[in-house]
């Protein structure tokens, strides 16, 4: 099945922070993608735009060493590769002065696209100062879009103060805030399933769903971003965002039409409709040192940390489809595999005929995220053969590899900038949005800093701390396996 390329009109884009790792790893490859697939047109540029003193040719060289190191060499035609680096310039800003921002301001005047987007990969203590000189040097058109990157706040007020940052400059129409996980296949995918689909909705409440698991795991540890990470730690880092975003595309309420706003209106719904988390929900851990590898409080260099590398909660909604139904979330570092999936488990059979021939599983749609997108639908089927009524579970397994080709492979970041420059914003955050995530988060991360318990060591390589075993064992249910 090959996917439909539509073509974007040509623009401009901006990359604050060009020289950085996210762009350099994600923005620049995808941007190169898009190129190559048709999606991107003759001229477009994309303005490199940082404190580094570079000229443009030097920038393309940056560039296509990012290219070979990210991506791979030799891995696009080379007429499309020589369109891609055609696209590129550089101008050297200094976000903290006056310093270039009247050359980037000639540079976009000069035969300019209409639209003309600025992507802030940069830290969020520079988001205010370049902004400002955003507006101040007249760079700013009706036509503008800004795309914000993670982290947008540590806490419900930091958000709030980001939010208000981006509004003295920026219509809420015009403000991108990028969450990578809203760009998978699978989890646009699960719109589909839901609201295109006449079998999935009717089940798709409390009369019917026993319980959802949210799982993101990670195998790598933090070693190398010790510091950065113990002022963040998995809460701030995965589950404010990441796991908020998902459990509201599972929770969420049929929006009226697929417009960004009425997505959005629905997700912020679900939000609110959190009920606030005790702390005797939730579970924290730290990976402990192994043979070969040192353990979180070792990467991070203090000894004291009560930092999460590991969290688990259990969560429930207070509203009509999802009341009783609880949601386990978790998420860690330094786990048995590398593995995100979504888990809606359903109720089982009041009544079993075939008791006396053996179990009947309940049935369960799982939604892999990564590393391989698709969905499996577990099922019980009689086992093939004579003998009497033996039962087995079978998956009906939908890989969107196999299905649908390699062009599913598309990184979120390809999706997500393609969607910004049309205007799109079904697909990121509005800025309530944000401020609710946080204020949820808030309440648990407050009852842990007020609590004298430090969190449970668990083993590299392991499904994490045993401790968490206890959120589904005490309802009687019990964790997916990591796989």
């Amino acid at each position: 099945m090959a996917s439909t390329i539509i073509p974007v009109n040509p623009f401009d884009l901006v990359i604050f922070g060009a020289t950085g790792d996210l762009s350099r790893r994600k923005i620049l490859p995808a941007l190169l993608r898009r190129v190559v697939a048709g999606q991107i047109p003759e001229g477009s540029r994309i303005i490199g735009a940082s404190r580094t003193d570079l000229s443009s040719e030097a920038f393309k060289e940056v560039v296509d060493k990012a290219i070979n190191e990210f991506v791979g060499e030799n891995k696009f035609p080379l007429a499309d590769y020589n369109l891609f680096m055609d696209m590129l310039s550089y101008v050297k800003v200094d976000a903290m002065s006056d310093d270039g921002w009247e050359n980037l301001a000639t540079t976009l005047d000069t035969n300019g696209n209409e639209v003309r987007a600025f992507y802030l990969s940069v830290s969020p203590s520079l988001i205010g100062s370049t902004t400002e000189n955003m507006n101040k040097f007249g760079l700013v058109t009706k036509a503008t879009r800004i795309v914000a990157e993670k982290p947008l706040g540590t806490d419900y007020a930091t958000a709030k103060e980001l939010n208000a940052t981006l509004r003295q400059v920026f219509d809420e129409s015009q403000i991108y805030r990028i969450d990578h996980y809203l760009g998978k296949e699978t989890v646009q995918n699960l719109m589909a399933l839901r609201f295109a689909n006449v079998f999935l909705e009717p089940l798709w409440n409390n009369k019917y769903v026993d319980h959802v698991q949210i799982t993101v795991a990670e195998d790598v540890s933090v070693e190398g971003r010790g510091g950065y990470y113990d002022k963040s730690g998995a809460m701030r880092d995965m589950v404010q965002n990441h796991l908020m975003q998902l459990l509201c595309l599972v929770a969420m309420e049929p929006p009226s039409s697929y417009e960004a706003d009425e997505v959005r209106n629905e997700k912020l719904k679900v939000i609110r409709a959190l009920e606030p988390v005790d702390i005797s929900d939730t579970v924290r851990g730290q990976y402990r040192a192994s043979v070969d590898q040192d353990s979180y409080l070792q990467h991070v260099g203090d000894h004291s940390s009560k930092t999460e590398s590991y969290v688990a909660i259990k969560a429930e909604l207070a509203n009509w489809r999802w009341a009783g139904v609880p949601f386990y979330l978790r998420t860690g570092k330094c786990l048995s595999k590398r593995a995100s999936e979504i888990a809606i488990v359903f109720k089982p059979l009041r009544h079993h005929i075939f008791s006396q021939y053996s179990e009947v599983s309940q049935n369960t749609l799982v939604l892999h995220l990564q590393p391989n997108e698709g969905i499996t639908m577990n099922m019980t089927v009689k086992e093939p053969g004579p003998g009497g009524m033996r039962l087995t579970d079978v998956p009906l397994d939908m890989s969107f590899a196999d299905m649908i080709g390699e062009e599913v492979s598309l990184d979120a970041y390809e999706r997500l900038i393609m969607d910004c420059i049309r205007g799109n914003q079904t697909l990121f955050m509005r800025g309530d949005e944000v401020e609710a995530a946080w204020e949820w988060t808030d309440h648990i991360i407050d009852q842990w800093h007020a609590s004298e318990d430090t969190p449970f060591s668990y083993d590299i390589g392991s499904a994490g701390p045993k401790k968490a075993d206890r959120l589904l064992s005490e309802d009687g249910r019990e964790w997916r396996e990591i796989k």
